[in-house]
């Protein structure tokens, strides 16, 4: 009878309650399971890694995603053969919460030993001489043994080497300076200025300030390449152009690499709506076009929580340098963790002065639209008014030099 009353609960209660009454219930599966391994990454064809914003783990630079743990992440799931994922947590409690879950697969950051032990987590690779180390869940065995042979005696220096000699070439630019001005004294600033006048009705944008914002990112070279990978007179990264509907391969082309940067900061102009005043906004737009929109929006959250104004650039400025201290990167109303601030806020600085420096000179003078803008052909070039015939200049190899 008791038998008989348990097939009949069998067939009555929900499914969960007859999976209780089998005696054999299999494991779940991969796609229901939260902690995966080694096998089953590979078959996701991606990587999660979670770490904490900062220097030395993880950063993003130019739109080039930086930070020793970060590269250390890279090299791993470059081993594997899938893509990496970089989740980034305010502190470690919130890591150890995420692998607990099985929301992330590794956290990249060396914990202390007492944090593994207390959470059941497994060395997972990297450590350093403290034992300090990568954890991973304990369950996933064959993601820790790949993680030891990985690792080896040699990855970390290795990967050091790798990180100096980025670091060592973030500092250039592959570009011919052609000087501020192409004639100061006719009033001409270069040969792209009548495309500046007309990129400057897409986005509302004095002409000469589009002129001074093109020199600071590449001095007129209209085949620029940065660290970054950014291209062009207005040094756009195939990503952005991407999201605005243009191929990377056409960021070489003077008109549309220019177009592209005016449309770009409409764009912004429109995400920093909230700043009312017409020429702050134009610091903040600057800002976002170098350092990223979201950093600068966690420094006018940062502004606005320490009771300054979170609408004037001399407030947030103050905190965008302040997002390469712990202190502030670490706050937890920032959401994209630490930048090198100093960078940006110089380079809000030099454009507007320039701008100011270009319209002491030319005051009110609009270049002739007539002057065709080409990517270094043989087609004549007409004449502007400032000036006598200007050949747009394109890249020569043996000419190029490292720019500062």
């Amino acid at each position: 009878m008791k038998s008989f009353t348990t097939i009949i609960f069998c067939f009555v209660l929900p499914s969960v309650f007859l999976l209780s009454c089998k005696k054999d219930v299999p494991k779940k599966t991969y796609e229901e399971s939260s902690v995966l391994d080694l096998s089953d990454i590979q078959e996701s064809g991606e990587l999660i890694c979670a770490t904490l914003s900062g220097p030395d783990t993880y950063y993003e630079s130019h739109g080039q995603s930086m930070g020793f743990q970060y590269l250390l992440a890279l090299d791993f799931a470059n081993s594997i053969g899938v893509r990496l994922r970089m989740d980034v947590a305010q502190d470690t409690s919130s890591l150890v919460d995420m692998l607990r879950k099985g929301d992330v697969d590794i956290i990249a950051i060396e914990l202390p030993k007492q944090i593994l032990k207390e959470n059941g987590f497994a060395l997972g690779g990297v450590r350093n001489q403290k034992g300090e180390g990568w954890a991973v869940n304990s369950d996933a065995s064959e993601l820790i043994s790949r993680l030891g042979t990985w690792f080896g005696n040699n990855k970390r220096a290795e990967v050091k080497r790798k990180m100096q000699t980025i670091a060592r070439r973030g500092n250039y630019r592959r570009r011919i300076d052609y000087g501020a001005f192409a004639s100061r004294q006719k009033g001409v600033v270069s040969n792209y200025d009548a495309l500046f006048l007309r990129a400057s009705r897409i986005c509302g944008w004095d002409w000469k300030l589009l002129a001074s914002q093109c020199y600071q990112e590449s001095a007129f070279d209209a085949e620029a390449v940065s660290w970054a990978g950014a291209r062009g007179l207005m040094q756009i990264l195939p990503s952005t152009a991407q999201s605005m509907g243009v191929s990377a391969d056409k960021l070489f082309d003077p008109e549309t690499n220019v177009i592209t940067a005016a449309q770009y900061i409409k764009k912004l102009e429109g995400r920093f709506h909230e700043v009312r005043n017409p020429a702050e906004r134009k610091k903040f737009v600057l800002a976002a076009y170098n350092g990223g929109y979201g950093h600068i929006s966690d420094a006018m959250n940062l502004a606005r929580k320490y009771g300054k104004n979170p609408h004037r650039w001399s407030d947030v400025s103050f905190f965008v340098r302040g997002l390469s201290l712990p202190s502030y990167y670490n706050d937890p109303v920032v959401k994209y963790g630490y930048i090198i601030g100093n960078e940006t806020v110089t380079y809000v600085e030099r454009i507007m002065n320039r701008w100011g420096d270009y319209g002491h000179v030319l005051g009110g003078a609009i270049p002739n639209e007539s002057v065709v803008v080409g990517n270094g052909n043989s087609r004549p070039h007409k004449k502007n008014r400032f000036s006598t015939v200007h050949n747009i200049v394109t890249r020569d190899d043996s000419l190029f030099r490292v720019v500062r």
